[in-house]
């Protein structure tokens, strides 16, 4: 998780000439939110996962760990598709991508653990609210 919050963050530059040039809808949090925003979701995950995980045993865990990997591995994604290729139009496809994963991921968990799945709906409700800010500056930009 740790690495995962650190690779993206280094892929995100939103003081760029770049995207300060992008048209983005007057609804977009200021820069510092993001930080502030991804700080807890990420523990919340860390927390949510791992409990999961501990509760899991055999086929069910390795195949929650997978779907957890296959989550992280998303989420960096999105940092290198939107900032690094800067190409809104892909940061959105990442963007699904990670909603869908998201969706797999909380199935797996809430039949595990409630509680550990119900820690993960404001890290959900975010990576769908990240898609519809990606997907309006994708329009806006196109």
């Amino acid at each position: 998780m740790t690495a995962t919050a650190v690779m993206g963050a280094a892929a995100v530059d939103a003081d760029s000439r770049w995207y300060r040039s992008l048209a983005k809808p007057r609804w977009q949090p200021p820069s510092w939110a993001f930080g502030a925003v991804w700080t807890p979701l990420y523990a919340s995950l860390a927390w949510a996962t791992g409990r999961a995980l501990l509760k899991a045993t055999g086929r069910r865990r390795r195949v929650l760990a997978c779907s957890l990997g296959v989550n992280l591995a998303l989420n960096l994604a999105w940092n290198h598709l939107f900032f690094t290729r800067r190409s809104p139009k892909a940061g959105a496809v990442g963007t699904v991508l990670l909603d869908a994963s998201n969706a797999d991921l909380l199935k797996r968990i809430v039949s595990i653990d409630t509680a550990a799945a119900a820690t993960l709906i404001p890290y959900a409700a975010w990576c769908l609210f990240a898609t519809a800010l990606n997907t309006d500056i994708a329009v806006r930009n196109h």
